[in-house]
């Protein structure tokens, strides 16, 4: 985890791309909910793919960037 920030005193500020496939979403809260009972998590930032077949756009990428200390990523089906 490469941040400025110091994550021991401060939550993370998590980001999460769903990539549009069934399920995903369940995945991924799941795994939020699993980040959260191990470390602080000041926010959660929540972008999705328009389709699963197709890359996240720059500005979404950006956003993220910007957004998030940790980006997670997952597909399901």
């Amino acid at each position: 985890l490469k941040t400025t920030r110091t994550l021991s005193s401060r939550g993370i500020r998590l980001g999460v791309l769903d990539n549009s496939k069934a399920n995903a979403d369940h995945l991924l809260n799941l795994i939020v909910e699993g980040v959260k009972k191990e470390y602080k998590v000041d926010s959660v930032v929540i972008k999705r793919k328009p389709a699963s077949s197709r890359p996240a756009t720059d500005q979404v990428l950006d956003e993220l960037a910007k957004e998030a200390d940790l980006v997670i990523s997952a597909m399901a089906d």
